[in-house]
């Protein structure tokens, strides 16, 4: 049976700074679902700890887009917002929701 397809939001330019620059978001250059799946996979290749986890899941969820994520893991926007945000702190029964939100799933290597 055939995912359906989600449609990735593209996002629009973020501000500059004082010296002109805007800041780098890997979500900007997220646009398909290959993108992510390619993104998760070779974050995933090197050791990840907690923040790291929950920075590309925070990552991937904007490029995406929060309101689509809330209805795909059955999470308010509010509550992913903060189980995301660089201080929060997801149970793991959030973290696999949005995996698999993601068409990924959570599994174990030998070091």
């Amino acid at each position: 049976m055939a995912k359906p397809k989600v449609k990735v939001v593209k996002k629009k330019a973020s501000p500059k700074n004082a010296l002109g620059i805007a800041p780098y978001d890997s979500a900007d250059y997220l646009n398909t679902e290959d993108d992510i799946k390619r993104y998760l996979e070779a974050v995933f290749d090197a050791p990840v700890d907690r923040q790291m986890l929950i920075h590309t899941l925070g990552v991937v969820a904007r490029a995406r887009g929060m309101m689509q994520l809330a209805k795909d893991t059955g999470i308010t926007r509010a509550g992913l917002y903060k189980a995301l945000s660089p201080k929060g702190n997801p149970s793991f029964e959030t973290v696999t929701k949005i995996v698999a939100a993601f068409g990924m799933r959570l599994s174990a290597q030998a070091a």
